[in-house]
C-alpha cells in the first residue's frame, strides 16, 4: 500500500503528464521551419559584431595593414 504523499505525487506525476499531452507540449517540434529564431539568431550575432566592432576595430584594421604590407613588399 503507496504511503499517502507517494500517492499524491502519484496523483500530481499523472496531472502534469495527461495535462502537457492535452496541451500539446510533450510533441516534438520541426525545427527546420524556425524562422523567426533563426532571423533573431542572426541579427543577435550581427550586433555583437558591430558591439566588438566598436572596441577592436581600430587595432584590427591597424593589424591587417601591417599583415598586407609585410605580403606585399
Amino acid at each position: 500500500m503507496p504511503t499517502p504523499r507517494l500517492d499524491h505525487l502519484t496523483r500530481v506525476s499523472l496531472a502534469v503528464r495527461v495535462t502537457t499531452h492535452l496541451l500539446g507540449l510533450g510533441e516534438r517540434r520541426d525545427e527546420r521551419g524556425d524562422v523567426p529564431g533563426w532571423v533573431m539568431i542572426t541579427v543577435m550575432t550581427v550586433g555583437l559584431v558591430a558591439g566588438l566592432q566598436l572596441f577592436i576595430g581600430p587595432e584590427l584594421e591597424s593589424m591587417l595593414r601591417s599583415a598586407l604590407g609585410k605580403v606585399t613588399n
